[in-house]
């Protein structure tokens, strides 16, 4: 079964009616942990990709880095809103990259990181909180890169960085 498909299953199993509670998926660490685990792997096999050559045209990648400090100070609606932003563009990458990559390996590891990423942004799509449902037209900064392994870094760091701190927020409201 797709490894996005196992993501999706397992949020929509705990979802409460009427607003979307990600209790298992934030309580439970061992799950994020379990997705890192997953995007290191993918980010090692097509690391190890035979004649894997740089992207004809450059793919537009959100800058994922950030500050501590500024991320503790935001709601958990603005860094879900931020990280909606960030997956929109890095799933548009993807789709560019897959476009782009005719080499089984690399096409079959982009393949699992599109359902991987996409799977996120329809979960983070569905919580609800103060704010009414997510509208795209956010403007994240942003690079553009040539080499695949670029969208799987920022894929990684991502999941490592906002994420896993969005989560471990969530956590603390709904862990008791």
């Amino acid at each position: 079964s797709p490894p996005g498909l196992l993501l999706l299953t397992s949020f929509l199993l705990h979802m409460e009616e009427g607003h979307a509670s990600p209790t298992r998926l934030v309580c439970d660490n061992r799950l994020i942990q379990k997705y890192i685990g997953e995007v290191k792997d993918m980010e090692k096999r097509v690391g190890q990709c035979q004649a894997l050559s740089a992207l004809s045209y450059p793919v537009v990648l959100p800058f994922v880095d950030f500050s501590l400090r500024q991320w503790k100070s935001k709601s958990n609606e603005t860094k879900r809103r931020e990280i909606l932003c960030d997956l929109a563009l890095l799933v548009g990458a993807v789709a560019g990259a897959q476009g782009q990559v005719t080499e089984e390996c690399g096409a079959r590891q982009l393949n699992q990181l599109y359902q991987h990423a996409n799977s996120f942004l329809l979960l983070l799509q569905t919580f609800s909180w103060e704010a009414g449902p997510w509208e795209p037209g956010c403007s994240p900064r942003s690079t553009e890169k040539t080499s695949v392994m670029w969208v799987f870094l920022t894929y990684r760091q991502l999941v490592q960085g906002k994420l896993r701190f969005f989560f471990n927020d969530l956590a603390k409201d709904l862990c008791k």
